[in-house]
């Protein structure tokens, strides 16, 4: 059995290929990380993925079995070092309540590059409009689109990256007024805390998942070349390592590994770089990869969500703003 990254395919059939993996008898296998990215076109041929979050446009092979993809300015953001009520006191602690009080603050990104087109999401953390989102849904990108909940598009730009988080973060032009979320606490995160995700995956924006926090600091190391964030055309293979072993080839010698929540709300590829908030409506995470097995599917949408998630600690994002906005592009 062989292990392959890839990045999803394009905009499927959201109705399609939705059946959860039958249960094997050795679950849970151990779990590999990477970001993603999906192709626009959808290719033929046996995949498996861990899916980072976001979709690319790039021609796409590999082996069947378990494996992943992925899945500025000066305003003030909206921070709190304990827990906000964000929630209406009516609609507290509800799926619903969270829905429509973080849904305006959560965006779809879409980003063109050299190697295609991709999708993912973004949280807007200041009136003014930036956007934290993962590196990998924007790393590389000549244009970037961003489109509100209410469906209003505006271009954006890269203020500022950071590779060894996975983070980075956009502004938008000649827009204001926006939304900013609240970002929360990661760490008095527990495990069992109810959460909610919000996102574009497959790119049906603002979509709403549900969930709790499963675990705590899981690792996750993906490569910081940008040559190997790429997947190579023909063959889609994304490097990665988990538990000492290396998967798809070598990941090269610039790797990071950063520490992440794990959620059993659904995500898949189109969530990375959205929302994961706690029920008083606080960011508490930037998703960014999601696990899903499969053998011998044709795109990301014959290969669901089967509950692991993972996400950047808000706290990790908190302490990385300055030197984004500050336009660091590592």
């Amino acid at each position: 059995m062989t292990e392959s990254f890839h990045r999803s395919g394009e905009y499927p059939n959201p109705y399609e290929g939705q059946q959860q993996a039958p249960v094997n008898p050795e679950w849970p296998p151990p779990p590999a990380y990477a970001p993603a990215h999906a192709p626009q076109k959808r290719t033929r041929g046996p995949l498996a993925l861990l899916a980072a979050v976001a979709i690319v446009a790039a021609a796409i092979g590999g082996g069947t079995a378990y494996g992943i993809q992925e899945l500025a300015g000066t305003d003030t953001v909206a921070s709190s070092s304990t827990s906000t009520t964000v929630v209406p006191s009516s609609q507290k602690g509800t799926v619903a309540g969270v829905a429509k009080a973080v849904s305006p603050s959560i965006v779809e990104i879409s980003a063109d590059s050299g190697a295609g087109s991709s999708t993912g999401s973004g949280v807007i953390i200041s009136s003014g409009g930036e956007i934290v989102t993962n590196n990998h849904v924007v790393s590389g990108a000549s244009k970037i689109q961003v489109t509100t909940s209410d469906g209003r598009t505006y271009s954006a730009k890269i203020v500022g990256t950071d590779s060894k988080k996975d983070l980075a973060l956009i502004d938008v032009q000649d827009g204001s007024g926006f939304k900013a979320a609240t970002l929360g606490d990661s760490a008095g995160v527990q495990v069992g805390d109810q959460v909610v995700a919000i996102g574009s995956p497959e790119g049906l924006s603002g979509t709403v998942t549900s969930g709790i926090i499963s675990a705590l600091d899981r690792d996750v190391t993906v490569p910081t070349d940008e040559a190997q964030q790429q997947p190579q055309q023909g063959d889609g293979q994304w490097p990665f390592e988990f538990g000492g072993r290396q998967f798809n080839g070598d990941t090269g010698s610039d790797t990071t590994t950063y520490k992440a929540l794990q959620t059993d709300a659904s995500l898949n590829p189109g969530n990375s770089g959205g929302a994961l908030i706690d029920m008083n409506g606080n960011i508490i995470g930037i998703n960014s990869a999601m696990y899903s097995p499969t053998s011998h599917a044709s795109s990301s949408s014959d290969a669901g969500s089967v509950g692991l998630g993972f996400a950047i600690p808000i706290d990790t994002v908190k302490a990385d703003l300055a030197k984004l906005r500050s336009g660091s592009t590592e």
